[in-house]
């Protein structure tokens, strides 16, 4: 295969933050929120320029150790060649630590410029590749299915290739996240994780998670039992104490809540109706925010079309 070309002009690149799991679909269910992380990404003489705007400003690093640039370093390797250099600004408003997908947006943000960025990309590395790359780097498809296709996906894994289907929400649920001010590491969620569980909740969550495709898609109506969970968000409960009690608090006024991700924001699928109020339900030291669906997941825009960065 020849090295690549690359186009002369900047791509933007906008992403979605997510929200897995949604209760009961642990690995597998996620959802495409309208949060939004901006990339900038042009191909330069030499050289590595990062400018990072907004949440990461102060932490994130600003050479090959960034999660986006890895990620682009890693779609040109497939992609035939590296460039030359790289000038990048980052507009991050996706919280970062906190379940909703940050680092799944700064992957597909990544593989996504490269792609956008490189004469000929989507015909050497398709829909199905940048997935199957995303959940390579990521190491799980049920975030980075909902961040690259949009709605609400389903992700599961086939004799070692990450698959998805899109499925469209309905269109009354309206997200409303509840941000804590610190962050859980998704290694320690993970870690409180038994290596086994009970049958019969394995069986209730298959369950579960079945009811809830047919909730999030068709009959909102159902979703506070269809959000049920047995296999992860009590035994992740020691690490997140505040999340869960909201989480128990919400439920019992009937109000279908789960930890997005790994934690420890709280999500909660409510109708425009009760939007409001539930959102000031939490009290202090959240910051509760309603949110949209986003229905189409990762998007090269104009730079002239898209919204200041």
């Amino acid at each position: 295969m020849a090295g690549p070309a690359f186009r002369a002009a900047a791509v933007r690149v906008r992403v979605p933050a997510t929200s897995a799991n949604l209760g009961p679909g642990f690995d597998a269910l996620g959802l495409s929120l309208g949060l939004y992380d901006d990339v900038v990404v042009r191909v330069a003489d030499s050289g590595l320029n990062i400018d990072i705007a907004g949440e990461g400003n102060e932490t994130l690093p600003r050479d090959e150790n960034h999660l986006l640039v890895r990620s682009l370093r890693t779609a040109f390797d497939l992609l035939g060649g590296q460039p030359r250099g790289l000038e990048i600004v980052c507009a991050n408003r996706i919280p970062h630590g906190r379940g909703l997908g940050s680092s799944s947006a700064a992957i597909c943000a990544g593989i996504v410029a490269a792609r956008a960025v490189t004469i000929g990309g989507e015909a050497r590395l398709d829909d199905t590749a940048l997935l199957e790359l995303a959940t390579e780097i990521e190491g799980h498809p049920d975030n980075v299915a909902p961040c690259l296709l949009g709605g609400f996906t389903v992700a599961w894994m086939e004799a070692g290739a990450a698959r998805a289907i899109r499925l469209e929400p309905a269109d009354s649920i309206v997200p409303v996240v509840f941000v804590p001010g610190k962050p859980v590491l998704t290694e320690t969620a993970r870690g409180l994780l038994p290596r086994t569980v009970p049958h019969v909740d394995a069986a209730a969550n298959a369950g579960r998670a079945a009811l809830l495709v047919e909730a999030l898609t068709r009959r909102p109506e159902l979703l506070l039992p269809a959000t049920e969970d047995r296999l992860h968000q009590e035994y992740r409960a020691p690490a997140m104490p505040e999340s869960a009690a909201l989480v128990e608090r919400l439920r019992a006024d009937g109000v279908p809540a789960v930890i997005s991700g790994a934690g420890p924001t709280v999500l909660a699928l409510v109708d425009g109706d009760s939007a409001d109020k539930v959102a000031h339900l939490a009290g202090g030291g959240w910051a509760a925010n309603r949110l949209e669906l986003d229905a189409h997941g990762a998007s090269v825009l104009p730079l002239a079309a898209a919204s200041d960065i």
